[in-house]
């Protein structure tokens, strides 16, 4: 949904076996529902929930609009608009017959964030909100460094490398002009060169490439550490959002 400056995406996954489907962050209801009725009305979809990541208005706040149209369960964080369900660090849920879909908290941005891991297969796709965004993070709303430093470094790290990142919005070319400020590095000049040259860079890049491009993943890097003046990883962390604020 690329609603003027936000640039937010909302996403819609479907099992193919089932047709069963969930859409994510649909905040912005008069761009997703033609699409979804379409899909709905010919048969292709069989919706089954709502999924939001955080609270905020411009993931959570088309979900009034939305249980017009469909009376659906809502999955989110504790404070969403109209959530039915918040399902706890670690818990799994399936879609279909074959997408598993763990729920990974990770408090900063807001404290009701969460980051969704799917998988299908050896298909790994982590929607990651305004926790991840390719290249960068989420401003600390809610949160401290050390929560987001515990959210980007260990939860999500943890991830498989080959694990697809779907954020919230298209910020990628504000990222990656920060990042190389930071660290002039062969895998930031990369995305850099891919965020040039393509208008969306969601799913293109991989926990694994976040790990090598992203400046708030590299807290430990030598280079990282010097462009801040810090060496602790969290107070590099702090730094670094500070930076970016100011930026």
């Amino acid at each position: 949904m690329w609603e003027g400056s936000g640039n937010n995406y909302a996403y819609l996954v479907v099992d193919e076996k089932s047709k069963d489907a969930v859409i994510i962050d649909p905040a912005n209801p008069s761009e997703v529902l033609p699409v979804l009725k379409k899909q709905v009305d010919s048969g292709d979809i069989k919706l089954t929930n709502i999924i939001n990541t955080h609270h905020h208005h411009d993931h959570a706040g088309g979900n009034s609009e939305m249980l017009k149209h469909y009376k659906l369960p809502i999955i989110g964080g504790r404070d969403c608009s109209k959530v039915t369900k918040t399902p706890k660090h670690g818990e799994t849920f399936t879609i279909g017959d074959s997408i598993k879909v763990k729920a990974l908290h990770t408090p900063c941005h807001t404290q009701d964030s969460i980051c969704y891991l799917f998988e299908d297969g050896n298909d790994k796709a982590v929607f990651t909100g305004d926790t991840l965004f390719i290249g960068g993070c989420g401003r600390f709303f809610e949160g401290t460094a050390e929560e987001m430093h515990k959210a980007l470094n260990e939860t999500l790290a943890a991830l498989p490398d080959d694990t697809k990142v779907y954020p919230g919005h298209e910020y990628t070319k504000g990222n990656v002009k920060f990042g190389f400020k930071i660290m002039q590095t062969e895998p930031i000049k990369k995305l850099e060169a891919f965020a040039n040259s393509n208008k969306e860079t969601q799913g293109k890049f991989t926990i694994g490439n976040e790990k090598l491009h992203n400046v708030f993943m590299r807290v430990d890097d030598p280079e990282v550490q010097k462009a801040v003046g810090k060496s602790k990883p969290v107070d590099v962390m702090a730094a670094l959002r500070e930076m970016k604020n100011a930026s």
